[in-house]
């Protein structure tokens, strides 16, 4: 059954209400009572949007794990990623606006608090696996390298990870350092496989007490090899490519679900998966009748607009919700769900979803902020910052945009032009990028 998120019926809301009962119940569950506490399980895939899988419509590519995800548990249709992944990963990391915190590319500052520091701290274990380029690897430039932070000071017991200090294949043959010690994998070994094994481990041995997987995918980014289960091994066609990558990152997903329903889990674990940014631009996809190029690094919406899926596994029926999510947003949602102290005298930006994943109204966001400068030591010259609701979005430069009529954001609405409707809508979002932080307040400079 699809219906918007805003709109349950009574017998909607009794069904996931008693679905989620065990959530409803952990924020201030002790550390005595851990084992009751809800299991996180946070999947970000790299480089993909929201056009790229079955539930959200394609037919191109073959999605059916999270499709079945998303048929027993929520499908948001409005969430909003940093047009590229280091700012996502900030983001989605520390709950902050990258205004606030965005230091340079491939770095997470050092003075940030993390979701897996917090949680650490209300008892959990916690595991990362799959892509880190938060440290400022040995190929980025003097002023990035070595100054940001290593996934043990993240709060990671463990992790599985791709550039960290050093750079390396990622996909075939892949140089990876595992819980402090880097390991070159032989020619014949695939990187994401090695990365959702460590992950898999981690699950079967930690199932008896409350535990958080972070899995920042190495699937789909580009190059576009073949995968393990590619018919042609040789092919070198990176649409046919891309498409195997897609569902072998599905695959990958569904092993996941597989070892947390085989250990008996699935009725205290929720899972989410989301994108970090849009599709690479060499990408296009179909969408019924619509044609897509990736956007990957624009700040429209082709480049910014992610799935984002959720469940309990428990649950049943599918629910569609149109409230926006930032990627800020996850950080106070994970914090509802566990009990996690969010930080004293920080200033949050996110909002937390949780009350939707319950099948309650919660308080859904009016608008978001997004402010997004990827490389600022290098390339200083490419600061925007905008607010946006479901359909208007407001740039800091005064230009105003449709999307629901302007995908593309080919003709802005000048002042001139103004319809009553759209002097309303302009000071509203004006209200949004005026409450925040006039310039950027941890961006490096050369």
């Amino acid at each position: 059954m699809n219906f918007n998120c805003n709109n349950y019926s009574r017998r909607d809301f009794i069904r996931l209400s008693s679905a989620f009962a065990v959530t409803a119940v952990v924020p201030k569950i002790s550390v005595a009572s851990q084992k009751s506490k809800t299991n996180i399980i946070l999947i970000m895939a790299d480089d993909i949007g929201f056009e790229c899988f079955g539930c959200y419509g394609s037919k191109m590519y073959s999605t059916p794990n999270l499709d079945k995800l998303a048929a027993d548990g929520i499908r948001f249709t409005h969430c909003y990623a940093q047009p590229l992944c280091t700012p996502s990963r900030v983001k989605l990391m520390t709950g902050k606006s990258n205004i606030r915190n965005y230091v340079d590319f491939s770095v997470l500052d050092k003075s940030q608090q993390t979701f897996g520091q917090m949680l650490k701290t209300v008892g959990y274990k916690t595991c990362i696996a799959g892509k880190w380029q938060l440290f400022g690897a040995e190929h980025y430039p003097k002023e990035v390298r070595g100054t940001g932070t290593l996934p043990e000071d993240a709060g990671f017991d463990t992790h599985c990870l791709w550039q960290v200090e050093k750079l390396g294949e990622r996909y075939w043959g892949p140089y990876l350092r595992i819980d402090g010690i880097h390991k070159q994998f032989p020619k014949e070994s695939y990187g994401p496989d090695v990365c959702t094994n460590h992950i898999v481990d981690f699950i079967e041995k930690n199932s008896f007490k409350p535990f958080f997987v972070y899995y920042p995918m190495i699937l789909v980014h580009n190059p576009f090899p073949v995968t393990p289960d590619s018919k042609d091994p040789k092919c070198k066609d990176k649409q046919k490519n891309f498409a195997d990558m897609v569902n072998y990152m599905d695959k990958l997903i569904g092993k996941i679900i597989d070892t947390v329903k085989s250990q008996n889990i699935q009725d205290n674990t929720l899972i989410m998966f989301v994108g970090d940014n849009g599709t690479n631009t060499s990408i296009i996809s179909k969408l019924g009748n619509l044609t897509i190029q990736g956007a990957k690094s624009k700040t429209t919406d082709y480049g910014t607009r992610v799935p984002l899926i959720a469940n309990m596994l428990d649950a049943k029926g599918a629910v569609v919700c149109d409230d926006l999510v930032d990627m800020s947003d996850f950080m106070p949602t994970i914090a509802e769900a566990t009990g996690m102290k969010l930080p004293d005298n920080v200033k949050i930006d996110g909002q937390s979803f949780f009350p939707q994943l319950k099948g309650q109204k919660g308080n859904p966001r009016d608008a978001i902020f997004m402010y997004y400068n990827p490389r600022p030591v290098a390339k200083p010259n490419q600061e925007s910052s905008f607010a946006r609701d479901k359909r208007w979005k407001l740039y800091s430069d005064g230009k105003l945009y449709d999307i629901k009529n302007d995908v593309m954001e080919k003709s802005p609405i000048t002042v001139d032009k103004d319809t009553q409707e759209t002097k309303t809508i302009r000071r509203k979002l004006q209200d949004i990028i005026n409450s925040m932080p006039a310039k950027p307040q941890m961006i490096r400079k050369k």
